[in-house]
């Protein structure tokens, strides 16, 4: 993401917590425009890294029936309508489905379970039971990820590059996204107005 060095005295600091699960909220002074008031859910954090789903960047212009038709999957007439969006500059032609799951129970070979009931799916199964009007629901399909080296969403943190906060479901599969990073903020007792008018001020 950003290409933020790494404070070398940053690395006796205490490590952050980890932030599976929690959602990334970009800060005014978010200095990589792609991720200008972005919200992004956590999917993995690790020494290794992190890696994130952008929440409020839709691609309309990309339609699930055109999707699957280009990857060889037939829909039928009971395929719902998933919601498309940008997930992320890294491997923008890959595709993640955010969905819901039960707490309890296996997950299969390419699902990554992100809290107790929220999971990431990779696989063509899942896009071909959604062709079909099965498959978990609610669901969205993200293409591309937000991926961070080790230390490097530590550092733009502490740069207060992001605000961290609960990765509330009606900000994950709300399909409604013009207000949703100011959503993300109030959620956490934040009135973006005042946000925004102290970092015009700077």
């Amino acid at each position: 993401m950003t290409s933020t060095p790494r404070d070398p005295a940053h690395d006796h600091a205490p490590p952050v917590q980890n932030l599976t699960g929690k959602i990334l909220i970009a800060m005014p002074g978010m200095s990589d425009p792609r991720f200008e008031r972005s919200v992004v859910l956590v999917c993995a954090h690790s020494d290794e890294g992190a890696m994130g789903l952008v929440l409020n960047r839709p691609l309309p212009e990309i339609g699930f029936s055109d999707l699957l038709e280009q990857l060889g999957i037939e829909a039928d007439e009971d395929a719902r309508p998933i919601e498309i969006r940008f997930g992320g500059p890294v491997e923008p032609g890959r595709g993640f489905v955010l969905h819901k799951v039960a707490e309890h129970g296996q997950d299969p070979e390419g699902r990554l379970r992100i809290g107790q009931a929220l999971a990431m799916t990779t696989t063509r199964d899942i896009l071909m039971d959604l062709a079909q009007g099965q498959g978990p629901e609610p669901a969205v399909l993200a293409l591309g990820y937000a991926g961070w080296g080790p230390g490097q969403l530590e550092t733009e943190m502490l740069a207060n590059g992001w605000l961290t906060g609960e990765g509330a479901d009606d900000l994950i599969f709300d399909l409604s996204h013009a207000d949703k990073w100011q959503r993300a903020l109030r959620a956490q007792g934040i009135d973006p107005s005042l946000l925004s008018a102290a970092a015009g001020r700077a």
